[in-house]
């Protein structure tokens, strides 16, 4: 296996290469305009979508951001993060509300709810108006793009079943959900959802359980940089060990790190190569 050169737009699951494209699409979303329909031309996309809107204070972040590319086979949303310091800070707020679910089922954190509300018509519609030849469809995001990547992904089924999506792939991730909502999800899309955390990265372990939880699926960036799909309790209090010694000079600043989109680009290269 070799790191791809080509988006393949005839992916229908999940593989390695075309999760690490839908990291390249996450990436992108950090990206201006012109840039993100710079690439949807080189990556052969053919139309694009942009989706921004601010949500009020007190959980405001940044604009919420994400666009929508679609070919004549695939559409891709991709949601933008933000940076790791500043979303620790927010999801550590012990006095953040819970927000309703889609279709009520389960609740989410405040911020994020508010967050996707406040974009979804926006990416519902172009979803809607892009898919007119069968195209599969995808929703991607890193860090705080990948909650409402998961989100969006939920509502959609949850809301018009008829428009589940055929894939969510989320990095670095943060507990997004009660239980209530991630079971549905698990059933829901089953093998649909792949939500990757490199090592000791911090965000995936906010906000803290058991008000909020992940889907049951997880695909797992170890130490020595391997992908596992699985990592069992003792295994990953060793490896995360290991991961937080590697730099002497500057171990605490590890779960930061980790969590740099930059980290999971290298990472998932390295399974490719």
């Amino acid at each position: 296996m070799s790191v791809p050169s080509v988006f393949d737009h005839h992916a229908t699951g999940y593989s390695l290469p075309h999760a690490y494209w839908m990291l390249l699409a996450a990436e992108l979303a950090y990206q201006s305009e012109a840039v993100v329909e710079r690439r949807a031309e080189e990556w052969g996309f053919g139309r694009v979508r942009h989706h921004t809107s601010r949500f009020a204070p007190p959980f405001a972040l940044e604009d919420t951001q994400a666009y929508t590319l679609a070919s004549d086979r695939m559409i891709v949303t991709a949601f933008r993060g933000t940076e790791p310091l500043e979303l620790r800070d927010w999801l550590s707020d012990a006095n953040t509300p819970p927000w309703p679910g889609p279709a009520r089922t389960g609740y989410v954190h405040y911020g994020f709810g508010e967050a996707l509300d406040s974009i979804y018509p926006a990416v519902r519609e172009s979803v809607t108006e892009l898919r007119d030849n069968g195209q599969t469809v995808w929703f991607t995001g890193h860090s705080l793009g990948g909650a409402l990547a998961m989100l969006a992904g939920c509502r959609m089924y949850l809301e018009e079943p008829r428009l589940r999506a055929d894939g969510v792939f989320t990095f670095g991730q943060p507990r997004t959900c009660d239980r209530a909502l991630a079971a549905a999800c698990d059933k829901g899309f089953q093998d649909r959802f792949h939500r990757f955390v490199n090592n000791n990265d911090i965000v995936p372990h906010l906000p803290p359980e058991p008000a909020y939880t992940h889907v049951r699926t997880l695909r797992y960036l170890g130490a020595d940089g391997k992908l596992r799909t699985s990592m069992p309790l003792p295994g990953a209090l060793a490896d995360r060990v290991r991961g937080l010694t590697a730099d002497v000079f500057a171990p605490a600043s590890d779960g930061v790190r980790d969590h740099f989109i930059g980290s999971y680009v290298t990472a998932l290269e390295k399974n490719l190569v």
